[in-house]
């Protein structure tokens, strides 16, 4: 039983991931269609509007949900790993990854609402959040207690810099092919 709902949970990990990826992504064209002039600007964003309530509605929050009711259901069925560390933190990147989530079902209901706050170069930025997240719970799920902390955090902050830093030379080379 525990390897069904293992799987149920990795599969529901993987579309939960890809409506987070996917949102933020369409949050970014979302925000750049601003830029466009009249009438394409409101085609445009009552386009993403719809794409982004689907994309949400249907495959972000469910799977959202399922991961949690799976990934429950597996410490129900093993409740040994709650003595384990790397459980616990792996835990709380799950619960930084839920409040994420939230954030950015926020972010639809202001950009439905007109209400644009982050450039498109900030919504990249935030998307790397999620990709450090999953790589944060990946690596702690597949090395445990086996992971070394030090080379693990080091590990992760030099993960985030190369995003920041890859984040800024698209910025540069998208201002260059716009001149």
């Amino acid at each position: 039983m525990y390897d069904y709902v293992k799987a149920i949970h990795i599969i529901f990990v993987v579309c939960w991931m890809a409506g987070l990826f996917y949102s933020v992504r369409l949050f970014i064209y979302h925000t750049e269609a601003q830029d466009k002039p009249e009438p394409d600007r409101t085609i445009l964003s009552k386009q993403f509007e719809i794409i982004e309530r689907k994309l949400w509605n249907i495959i972000a929050i469910p799977s959202m949900y399922l991961t949690i009711a799976a990934g429950t259901t597996m410490l129900i069925l093993k409740p040994v790993w709650l003595q384990f560390g790397w459980m616990h933190i792996k835990l709380t990147f799950v619960v930084a990854l839920v409040i994420y989530h939230f954030i950015c079902q926020n972010k639809i209901k202001q950009m439905r609402n007109g209400v644009f706050k982050w450039t498109s170069i900030q919504l990249r930025l935030w998307n790397e959040v999620a990709t450090i997240f999953l790589f944060a719970i990946v690596f702690l799920v597949v090395l445990k207690s086996a992971l070394n902390w030090i080379f693990g955090v080091v590990g992760l902050v030099s993960l985030a810099v190369i995003l920041m830093i890859a984040v800024k030379i698209y910025k540069r080379f998208r201002e260059k092919k716009d001149q």
